[in-house]
């Protein structure tokens, strides 16, 4: 239906003032005036007068000191300052699994008292796991037995220390030396990969491992408990422990 309203121009009139907003040039056959924008005057290069200093390959910026000990240290890899490393935090000593293997290693030397005042678990752990590891490559997996005796023994002799000592230990510090002292018995595992033990020489070095892990944990409990007179005492319940480990080895 056709509308007889007059249709309004949405053209400018190029005869009428512009007030400088417009620009007075025509601009083709049809005068369209277009709007001339200082748009990017006001972003020229005096706006930056200061501009923001570049990204550098730090981005933590300056509120997440890593040394300041802020927010950032806890997620960063950076750490704080004062933090022990991870290995100590996680009680994992490579010197004292190092001093007191060694000492077990020489049971004739005199231990000192003090060498259980850390009672580690990562060295018996280890020691554990290898003989655990030689047994199944010579042929008998016995992972559970080793374990079950571990625990019981650990058990059984922290309750007699206890009732023979005045002084009592803790069960991890028992756990400690029954565990580092097992690494003569953890060599005699590591000898059955390549040699049996049913024969006269397994049967005396198997002999020679329970003496010597014996006389080794015997003489820790006895220094760091202060009963050097009763050192066979506590040496009888002990080789009953590693003859356990001993028949797992042989048989």
């Amino acid at each position: 239906m056709a509308s007889n309203q007059p249709v309004h121009s949405v053209l400018f009139d190029n005869s009428a003032p512009q007030n400088g907003y417009y620009d007075s040039g025509n601009s083709g056959a049809d005068n369209l005036q277009f709007y001339a924008s200082s748009y990017g005057d006001q972003y020229s290069s005096s706006y930056y007068a200061n501009p923001p200093p570049a990204a550098t390959g730090d981005m933590r910026g300056t509120s997440y000191d890593s040394q300041s000990g802020s927010f950032w240290s806890a997620f960063g890899t950076g750490g704080f300052a004062d933090e022990p490393p991870l290995l100590e935090e996680l009680g994992i000593n490579f010197d004292h699994i190092k001093s007191k293997s060694l000492t077990v290693l020489n049971p004739i030397r005199s231990v000192p008292d003090t060498i259980m005042d850390d009672a580690d678990l990562a060295g018996p752990l280890l020691f554990i796991f290898l003989f655990g590891i030689f047994l199944m490559l010579s042929g008998k997996v016995h992972f559970g037995y080793i374990y079950g005796v571990g625990l019981l023994g650990v058990v059984s002799i922290y309750s007699i220390l206890n009732l023979m000592s005045e002084n009592g230990v803790d069960w991890s510090r028992t756990a400690s030396v029954l565990g580092y002292c097992l690494l003569p018995m953890v060599m005699l595992s590591g000898f059955s990969v390549v040699l049996p033990l049913g024969g006269f020489v397994g049967l005396v070095l198997t002999a020679i491992s329970i003496l010597w892990c014996t006389c080794s944990s015997s003489g820790m409990f006895t220094s760091v408990l202060h009963m050097s007179e009763q050192r066979f005492l506590v040496a009888y319940p002990v080789g009953l422990f590693y003859a356990c480990f001993a028949l797992m080895t042989v048989f």
